[in-house]
Parts: C-alpha cells; structure tokens; sequence
C-alpha cells in the first residue's frame, strides 16, 4: 500500500537528509516535490495545500536552523504532519451495553460483507469477544448465502431470517444475541449501485429502531477522492462513526486515506490490507505515517506474531538459538510460525531501514513450500545434524520430495550461512552493516 507515495516522499528526504544545511531555498525544493507525489497520489488539492504549508512553515522555524541535524529534524516535521492528517491518534471502536451493535453501510462493491466477517474474526482472535453477523441485505441476491458461507468459514454464528422486514431482523438478532451470551452484533446492511433515499431510509429506520453503539461506513480505497463525496453525503442522513478502507493491498494511490479525516472529520477505524480473512487491521494514523515514510512498522509486525506464533515454541527455538543448537528441525518450525504472520513480502516492508531492493523483491509461496518438502523429506536424524547430508543421502532426499540436489545443495548452505550469523550475534558482531 502507498508504494509509489512512499517512494517519491522517500526520494525528496533522502534529498533533504543530504544537505549539510537547510536554508529556504532547498525547503521549497523539497516540499515542491512532496506536493507533486501527494497530488499524483489523488490527495485532495486543498489537503495538500494546506499539508505543505505546515510542513514550510514549521520547516523554516528556529528550532530546525539551529538543529544539529536539521535534515532529521525535517522528516520529523513531515512524519508529524501527515500522522496529523491521518487522524492524529488512532480511533477505537466505541462500545456499550453488552451486546454493543455494530451497523456497517456501504455501496455495492465496497467489499461490505466480506469486511464484516473479516472484522468478526478480529474481534474475536484480538479482544476474545463473542460476535454474532446479522444477515440485512435482503436484496442483493445471494448475499446472505454469501455471509453464511463466511460465518461457516470463520465458525462464527449468522443470523438470520430470509428477505423479512430488515428493522425486525435487527430487534430480534438482538434479543437473541441477548438469550445466548453473544457480546458483538455486527449488521452487515444492503449496499447500492449508488445512494440513493430508498437505501438511505431503510438505514436510518435501523438506526432509530435500537441503539447503534457504530455506524461503520465501507470504502473501497480505489474510489479515490471520490471517497470523500459518498462518506459526505452518507453522513449527512446517518450519524457515521468512522470509515473502514478497504482495498488497501491492490494498485491504489492512497488518496483517498490522506484526504478523508481531514475533510470529513470521520475517522478511518480499520483498513483492508489483504483478501484473506485475517487481512483487516485497526488503523494508526502513527504507524501509517512511518510505512509512507520507509520506517517500518514495529508494533503491527509484533502484534501480528504475538497473535498467530506459538510463545512456547518460539521460547524453546530462541533457546536453542542462544545455545548454538539450532537444526533444520528448529528451522522448519520457525519457518512454519512465520508463515502465519502472511506473506513474508509485507514483513520486510515493516522492517525499519530495510533497503529498497529488498522491499521491492518477490518472494513465491512455493519456494517455502519447496524448502518444506526438502526437510521432510530427511530422517529425523538428518534433520538434526544436518552436516551428514552427503551425496548418496542427497540423492534419496532429491527423489522423496522431487525436487533437484542443486536445490539441496542451495538450502543446506543458506542454512549454514544463517548459523554462522546468529553466531555472530550472539558474541555481539553485527553480521550487516546499518
């Protein structure tokens, strides 16, 4: 997401990083080139108008000419600003009363449904809490099959009561979420082609018959600036409570994320980052900030591992590490936590300092699953000592998992490479150089 963005701001402050001075001149340089990415980037003109004032204004103040380093106090500056745009602080759900209702609206084609399961999921594997999908989309055909088929997938209850009156449906999710201990309702809503007052009215109907603790609206970041105008014409029939972006992971330009809190005041509460079911994550405008900017993203990689990886595991594998005892064995067991966290092209990206060629290269899924073939096709003793992979076993390993010895040959010598680094390590040599 934001990859080209990211790019040209990365460009324009590695420019500023190497000035030994900053002066007016080379500000207005700098600033004219963030101005063309984030315009070519569909942020809104005004938004980026007055984005770039702010940065020049507090760029040429006193603090910054008599800094030390004024191209770091620069990136500061501008990491500050666009946090500031994105929201400031990260907006979370509100909730009350048990259970809490959450409702989201959308246009036909936003990616509603799927979000509601995908939000489901997250409220369930994150806060513990107990989640139960309303089927109100009583006209698209296939929709509620389509949220039944999700909560089939995720093991998460749907209900619902065929193409009835889509007010009555909601009361009586409600009762029912009540009578058996469910703590979330989510109402996933029919969307439209385009707004209009039929749709507009069945969603205020909702809205006043019971309590709505959010009203979440789905926006499909590919709309663009466009996204502004349908959450502005949303949020004047219904009190919205906050946006849910979707779409991030495809060919989008980001306009639509830098433009819509500043213009509307609604806040971006989730974003869509991948189609899988585990692919929504609560928006920070703070790490958002240092994702454009080339700063990693720490606290969601940590969260991520802290969700799907084995802590146990992981303590044993660390320990073995510390102890020099690392085998193929504890290299396939890693490998396999770390394909939880999702593709591994995404986890380079939060890596903070990570070189571009790095970011930018591809990593096939079927080279893992490869690697994966190739160790189980070892004996258990082989996998322990891995040293005793010689030509005769090479050639059994080759036929068992149909794959060449060359391969064998590349696998056992990146795993000797890597050992030899947490060696390193270990006696506190840095294997690389920041």
């Amino acid at each position: 997401m934001f990859e080209s963005l990211g790019e040209r701001l990365q460009n324009a402050v590695n420019k500023i990083k190497g000035y030994g001075k900053i002066s007016e001149d080379n500000i207005s340089e700098v600033t004219r080139e963030i101005r063309l990415a984030l315009l070519e980037a569909d942020v809104n003109y005004t938004v980026v108008k007055e984005f770039i004032a702010n940065v020049k204004e507090k760029a040429l103040g006193e603090e910054v000419a008599k800094s030390l380093k004024p191209g770091e106090m620069f990136v500061k500056i501008l990491k500050d600003e666009l946090v500031e745009l994105l929201g400031g602080e990260q907006a979370p759900l509100y909730t009350s009363g048990n259970p809490s209702v959450l409702m989201l609206a959308g246009l036909q084609g936003s990616g509603k449904t799927t979000t509601i399961g995908k939000l489901a999921l997250l409220l369930r594997k994150k806060y513990k809490k107990n989640p139960l999908l309303v089927a109100c989309d009583v006209y698209r055909p296939a929709a509620i099959d389509q949220l039944k088929t999700i909560g089939k997938e995720l093991n998460i209850e749907v209900y619902s009561e065929g193409k009835k009156n889509p007010v009555e449906i909601v009361k009586n999710a409600i009762n029912y979420a009540k009578e058996n201990h469910f703590n979330y309702v989510l109402i996933d809503t029919a969307g439209r082609l385009h707004i209009d007052d039929e749709l507009m009215d069945e969603l205020k109907n909702i809205n006043e018959a019971i309590k709505i603790d959010e009203i979440l609206l789905v926006i499909d970041a590919l709309t663009g600036q466009d996204a502004v105008n349908v959450i502005t014409t949303f949020n004047e029939k219904l009190p919205l409570t906050g946006a849910i972006l979707t779409k991030l992971d495809g060919d989008t330009r980001g306009g639509a994320a830098l433009s819509i809190r500043h213009l509307t005041n609604i806040p971006i509460k989730f974003i869509g980052v991948s189609e899988k079911m585990d692919g929504l994550d609560e928006f920070h405008p703070d790490r958002m900030a240092q994702r454009i900017l080339g700063m990693g993203d720490l606290m969601t990689m940590i969260e991520k591992a802290e969700a799907v990886i084995d802590q146990d595991e992981a303590a044993k594998t660390a320990k073995r590490m510390q102890e020099g005892k690392f085998d193929l064995e504890d290299f396939l067991s890693t490998m396999k936590q770390i394909k939880k966290l999702g593709p591994l092209e995404s986890l380079i990206k939060m890596i903070p300092g990570v070189p571009k060629e790095a970011k930018n290269v591809k990593i096939d899924p079927k080279d893992m699953a490869h690697i994966e073939a190739i160790i189980l096709s070892m004996t258990p003793y082989e996998r322990r000592h891995p040293e005793v992979i010689k030509n005769t076993r090479k050639q059994r390993i080759s036929k068992g998992c149909a794959r060449s010895v060359e391969e064998i040959n590349r696998l056992l010598k990146q795993f000797e490479e890597m050992k030899t680094m947490m060696k390193q390590l270990k006696n506190g040599k840095m294997p690389f150089k920041m």
